[in-house]
């Protein structure tokens, strides 16, 4: 992305600047979780804290919908997830604030989750793996921040495949792909994850910052605020005579 200087000289930076606090521990704490399960008893805690939806049906290990988002399946998998939390998770947690930017980053993730358990259980063969297997990975929480990338930002330029395309025709192309990819068998890729990720996103933000129901609350405080500003005001003898306010 092209800065430009005073001088008109142009400087080139990639990414989007220093980390975010909740970025950064949400990387922490998922590259801590990777090394203790490629060092540790890794096949135990993908069990226990891996999304399988039957253990979550017959246990009751409601958790997992939580805790599968901090686990991932090798190097790669980790590398290319947190890259995509950094590129696109700082920009919404300055723009949003840490906190709203945590909530939307937990229902993203446990939206994808409840997707992949949803899918897990319709009655088609190629489903059965996803219903046994451990689904593990914070693919869910990221395509829900692309999707808030591209709502914010639907023009900004996203290299894809060696070209540059809007944020918005990159969160389509992928969106596709995921609902394309969710039913073939044998894949790997939870994709039924990916899409919940973006569709609880999508819904979240419709009821909370940025969404409908925040816009009508504005509206309404600001009409609010600029009915006491008018019942408050203060003028020095006519309004004919003085310009300015006292508060």
């Amino acid at each position: 992305m092209p800065r430009y200087a005073p001088s008109s000289s142009i400087s080139y930076a990639f990414g989007p600047g220093p980390i975010t606090f909740a970025v950064k521990w949400i990387i922490i704490a998922n590259v801590v979780m990777f090394v203790a399960t490629t060092f540790g008893p890794g096949a135990l805690l993908d069990r226990v804290l891996g999304l399988t939806p039957k253990t979550v049906l017959t246990r009751g290990w409601v958790w997992q919908f939580g805790t599968y988002m901090f686990l991932h399946g090798g190097p790669m998998h980790i590398l290319l997830n947190m890259l995509g939390i950094w590129m696109f998770g700082v920009e919404l947690e300055r723009r949003w604030g840490t906190s709203f930017f945590v909530r939307y980053y937990a229902v993203a993730g446990v939206g994808g989750g409840l997707t992949m358990m949803a899918v897990s259980l319709l009655p088609f063969a190629s489903m059965m793996p996803a219903y046994i297997t451990p689904t593990v990975g914070a693919s869910g929480a990221l395509f829900g921040l692309l999707l808030a990338y591209a709502i914010y930002w639907p023009e900004r330029p996203i290299l894809l495949l060696l070209v540059w395309v809007p944020a918005r025709v990159f969160v389509m192309i992928y969106g596709a792909l995921a609902l394309l990819n969710t039913f073939q068998p044998n894949r790997g890729i939870a994709d039924a994850a990916h899409l919940g990720g973006m569709l609880f996103g999508y819904l979240y933000l419709r009821g909370g910052r940025g969404g409908f129901l925040a816009e009508i609350k504005y509206r309404y405080l600001k009409w609010k605020m600029n009915r006491l500003r008018r019942k408050f005001d203060v003028y020095s003898g006519g309004r004919s005579d003085w310009d300015g306010r006292v508060h």
